[in-house]
């Protein structure tokens, strides 16, 4: 090793672009520059922090500076690995591999340094998600669990990616691949005792049509006393994709007073929500309410609101209605 392969003092140490300080020799007596490159959950020790120092040199039960989150973090108990075995050490010095437990701001691809001489080693990059799969937990035990063991197993393996998706109201979990995923799920379930099925996503459905379209909505109810009245006559424009809903007003004459078309509004803003063809989201429409009409005694402003939900959902019959999978 020593004859043939090339000296670490060969290499330079590559930097980002907003690293304070970007020529640093690969030496103990450079700046400290340590990059995080892996970080595991121990079922025993708890989170666990694995580096390679670059330059300088890193002491057990210190304080250092961590350059990515601008922070202070305090280090513990080092440790060098062999194995499956821990072995405690003082320091770890410069082109050493070496790990500490119980990290509270540091995630993989930071840099640990010092406040004074910063320096931001450049993080490997890491390919993008091409296959997703929903995640169900099997008990309601697994889903009081299941949010923390899905953050763990994203800080141990930076190609995964969680989210929730609004539309089907389903836990997303994406990787390079089934088998990442299988193995994923296995993992959640031996180190963190979740268990989950995973399924192919719900495509999130929209609605929307594709010709303009007019509609009216009379709500008249008298039960004894105060009756309910609210007249609403709406025009519905299809937009572009991707240009979302639009509320607009044109009533003249005080047809409908003003201050009943903020109630009109709210009820086509709670009808969008659920489409006439087979309750998707609806998206893409204007809606203009151009005419109506109004009782001084019996309207009232959830009149107009159911009435404005009404003649949207009248106009959508009407609009030659279309699904749309966005």
């Amino acid at each position: 090793v020593c004859n043939y392969l090339p000296s670490s003092k060969e290499a330079k140490i590559t930097t980002t672009a907003d690293s304070k300080i970007t020529d640093v020799e690969p030496t103990a007596e450079s700046p400290l520059a340590a990059l995080v490159f892996k970080t595991t959950a121990d079922p025993y020790v708890g989170k666990l922090t694995y580096f390679r120092v670059y330059s300088g040199a890193i002491d057990s039960n210190s304080h250092i500076w961590n350059v990515n989150q601008n922070s202070a973090e305090r280090i513990g108990q080092l440790f060098v690995l062999k194995g499956k075995n821990q072995e405690a050490v003082p320091k770890i010095g410069t082109g050493d591999i070496g790990a500490v437990a119980k990290l509270n701001i540091t995630a993989t691809g930071d840099t640990l340094g010092s406040q004074d001489k910063p320096v931001k080693v450049a993080p490997a990059t890491f390919p993008e998600q091409i296959y997703s799969v929903a995640v169900h937990p099997r008990t309601k035990a697994d889903l009081d669990k299941l949010g923390t063991a899905l953050n763990r197993l994203t800080e141990e393996d930076l190609t995964l990616r969680v989210h929730r998706d609004v539309d089907t109201a389903e836990t997303i979990l994406s990787g390079l691949g089934d088998t990442q995923l299988d193995v994923a799920a296995e993992k959640m379930m031996r180190k963190f005792g979740v268990g989950v099925e995973l399924t192919i996503p719900k495509v999130p459905y929209k609605e929307t049509i594709t010709r303009s379209a007019k509609a009216e909505y009379k709500h008249r109810k008298q039960s004894g006393g105060h009756g309910q009245y609210g007249h609403v006559l709406l025009e519905l424009t299809p937009l572009s994709r991707d240009s979302g809903n639009e509320f607009a007003s044109t009533v003249v004459g005080g047809a409908i007073p003003r201050n009943y078309i903020p109630a009109v509004e709210k009820g086509v803003n709670e009808a969008v929500k659920e489409g006439v063809l087979a309750g998707y989201p609806v998206v893409d429409v204007k809606a203009t309410v151009y005419d109506g009409g109004f009782h001084p005694v019996d309207s009232s402003e959830i009149c107009f609101k159911i009435a404005g939900a009404g003649a949207f959902k009248r106009g959508l019959a009407d609009g030659q209605r279309a699904n749309s999978g966005l």
